[in-house]
């Protein structure tokens, strides 16, 4: 253990600091800090909860059933990371659709369905793009890879969500932020500032035991001052200005929406969808898909979950009716998601 771990363990052991929730917005950071122990670091009065940075968690029902509809009623091939194929709809999800003749290929990058798009020109090609700031630039290069290769026999069908909305949608559920370092390498620290302006508190860390662990303890000692803070604990990979080619891509393809979070509801701007300009490369325009008002199984907790309002093994569902292998929500579907963590890790304990 480096000093710089060292003196950050002390902190948090002798912290003196009143009661306070800490939301890890990341469900990576969620998984991290269980699998290495680091809640049994904190005192009693410190509260670790998981907020909505798993992509998959997020993701609403309607756009489930959207997929569904796309495989089973408009004969698409539909392309999907491998998450995504568990998700319950309102009905089924991609899974039990492929059981019904579907077509659901896994794929591990948005160009591996644009070459699928262009070695089946005779299929209708829809990649499910859905994620963070971090994944919506190789999902705006698959639709300019299809703009130039002129397929026209790919579209994408979006989710995309950013974190902005959903850090002053939550923020009254915690009392600092760990912003996720991944999504901030690529947006930068702008909003973070703009935030700290408005009272919100937060660090940036990066995703490793001693990151996270300095990250808290640089929390607890900010939080003795009485005053909002902001620090970049990840600036080896995190810069002000983000990285700015890929902030330029996502600009050129996609365009800020009202976007519904599973489980939170409809926030404003904080979506993307494609520009007009490559409305035929949208699956929703391309296929008249209608809108859905998708319903989630009223037993399922995650949209609580979700917003720090209960620990996974609170929902009544937890460990019994929804596991890994059989889950009820999404949160369970997830290698990211706040209730598989806790399942996988005891956190029910």
């Amino acid at each position: 253990m480096n000093e710089t771990v060292k003196r950050a363990v002390e902190i948090i052991k002798s912290s003196n600091t009143r009661d306070l929730r800490i939301m890890e917005v990341c469900g990576t950071h969620t998984h991290e800090i269980f699998r290495m122990g680091i809640r049994k670091l904190l005192p009693e009065n410190i509260k670790l909860i998981s907020g909505p940075g798993c992509p998959v968690c997020v993701t609403p029902v309607d756009y489930i059933d959207e997929a569904v509809m796309l495989a089973l009623e408009k004969n698409a091939v539909i392309c999907t990371f491998g998450d995504l194929v568990r998700v319950p709809g309102t009905s089924m999800s991609l899974a039990l659709a492929r059981g019904k003749g579907a077509k659901v290929v896994t794929v591990y990058s948005p160009l591996d369905a644009t070459k699928y798009a262009e070695e089946h020109p005779s299929e209708e090609v829809v990649f499910l793009s859905v994620g963070f700031e971090t994944t919506a630039p190789s999902d705006c290069i698959s639709v300019k890879t299809a703009v130039r290769k002129n397929l026209k026999n790919y579209s994408v069908l979006t989710s995309n969500k950013t974190m902005p909305g959903a850090y002053r949608a939550m923020k009254d559920s915690a009392d600092a932020f760990l912003y996720p370092g991944h999504v901030h390498a690529i947006t930068g620290t702008g909003i973070l500032k703009e935030l700290l302006s408005e009272g919100v508190s937060g660090v940036v860390t990066g995703f490793t035991a001693a990151e996270i662990t300095t990250a808290l303890a640089t929390v607890l000692k900010k939080t003795e001052t009485g005053k909002p803070f902001f620090e970049n604990c990840y600036p080896r990979v995190v810069r002000d200005e983000g990285n700015v080619a890929a902030m330029k891509i996502i600009d050129e393809f996609m365009e800020p929406c009202d976007a519904v979070w599973r489980g939170i509801g409809e926030i404003k701007n904080s979506g993307l969808k494609l520009r007009s300009k490559y409305a035929d490369y949208d699956a929703r325009i391309k296929f008249s898909l209608p809108v859905i008002n998708g319903k989630p199984n009223p037993a399922c907790r995650c949209g609580q979950v979700l917003q720090g309002k209960i620990l996974p093994s609170d929902c009544p569902l937890f460990g019994r009716a929804c596991t890994p292998e059989h889950p009820v929500g999404a949160c369970m579907v997830s290698g990211e998601g706040a209730c598989s963590a806790f399942y996988l890790y005891g956190g029910n304990k």
